[in-house]
């Protein structure tokens, strides 16, 4: 099994920034891709970025350019850093692992944008 730790979140401003931080634990070898999801009230779950175990990088395409998801295999660690953030941008954000079998759900953080 492996478990999925995400701090960082918190309210902030139009126009600043936030850090997210995802720590897996665990069976950790089984983890290939990891990466950050995001949940507004009312809508459904939306892809935010991800990052394979050797680096290659997909982005939403609404996320280019503000966000950035980096990953420290050392640490069993993946990171959002959120620049420029606004209103809508306001949701629980989740990390997500795919396994070799499965995946793996962090409990989510929430980040409140305000105008």
């Amino acid at each position: 099994q492996v478990q999925l730790v995400e701090s960082g979140g918190g309210w902030v401003q139009a126009g600043g920034s936030l850090r997210l931080s995802c720590a897996a634990s665990g069976s950790i070898f089984t983890i290939s891709v990891m990466g950050w999801y995001r949940q507004a009230p009312g809508k459904q779950r939306e892809l935010v970025a991800t990052i394979s175990k050797g680096g290659t990088i997909n982005y939403a395409d609404s996320m280019k350019g503000r966000f950035t998801i980096s990953r420290e295999n050392a640490k069993n660690t993946v990171y959002l850093q959120m620049n420029s953030l606004k209103p809508e941008d306001t949701a629980v954000y989740f990390c997500k692992a795919d396994l070799w079998r499965g995946v793996a759900w962090g409990q989510g953080t929430q980040v409140t944008v305000s105008s």
